[in-house]
């Protein structure tokens, strides 16, 4: 049974262990009871990855393309370049490191069928760190007594509250998404978050369904935050990390992206 679902696996940042993860992540789409319509590969050319996965050998089951992006290498570019060409309803992230719950998109559908005004369906995600140990949890807290103004739902003063969300995994609706501007690359370390901001602010639902859905590998060699493990207190500097969040706060209200970087005075 298929659904109509898009899985978008961005390739970026692609080190020497990528041959180990990027089937296990394959491997959780095939093992979901729900398959979903297409699988979208996109990657730029780089550190040989175009060579690699033409040589791959695609599983039986799935249709798969592969989408070489020459607009641009960062994650956010490879997703909105990715969502243009998505011809179903909905569409999901799936990090080439990270691994979907066996139980995920037939869950997920169930809640689709209950809540039709809901424009972003978000997993609970299990973090853990490169060695496969866990970390903690992301996305649960809306199931909180009183952490949100609707129970397991996100709104725009609970964002202004706190920022941590993870969008890989979620189902999100692919008409809203194009509406609302898509992913801005010039937020760097907050992208998902002032996605959120920018869903909310545009009355876009953003629910949680309240089953483990999703596993996130934190500090992978060459992801995002791995620059910043070797700073003396092994976190993102506090300066920086204010500088991103109010700049978040700061672009939600617009759909267009703008060139921003930060600077150290």
């Amino acid at each position: 049974m298929k659904n109509d679902i898009t899985i978008i696996v961005p390739v970026n940042n692609a080190t020497g262990d990528f041959p180990e993860l990027f089937p296990k992540a394959i491997k959780s789409i095939e093992e979901q009871a729900i398959k979903p319509e297409k699988v979208i590969i996109v990657h730029c050319d780089c550190e040989g990855i175009t060579t690699w996965l033409k040589n791959w050998e695609q599983p039986e089951g799935l249709d798969i393309e592969l989408l070489e992006n020459s607009t641009g290498e960062d994650f956010c570019a490879q997703v909105n370049y990715a969502v243009e060409n998505v011809t179903t309803k909905w569409f999901s992230i799936l990090e080439f490191d990270d691994e979907y719950s066996k139980i995920w998109l037939k869950n997920v559908k169930k809640y689709m069928e209950h809540h039709k005004d809901v424009a972003v369906f978000l997993p609970i995600v299990v973090d853990v760190d490169h060695t496969n140990n866990f970390i903690g949890f992301t996305n649960e807290s809306l199931w909180a007594v009183s952490f949100s103004e609707k129970l397991g739902m996100l709104d725009n003063p609970t964002l202004l509250r706190y920022q941590n969300y993870q969008l890989s995994g979620a189902l999100i609706n692919t008409e809203n998404f194009l509406d609302i501007g898509g992913l801005k690359p010039s937020m760097k370390l907050t992208f998902s978050y002032e996605f959120f901001l920018r869903a909310t602010y545009n009355d876009l639902s953003v629910m949680t369904v309240p089953k483990i859905g999703y596993r996130h590998m934190n500090m992978r060699e060459w992801s995002l935050f791995w620059n910043y493990k070797n700073h003396p207190k092994q976190k993102l500097p506090a300066e920086e990390a204010k500088f991103w969040v109010d700049l978040a706060k700061k672009e939600y209200f617009f759909t267009e992206d703008r060139e921003i970087t930060f600077e150290v005075e």
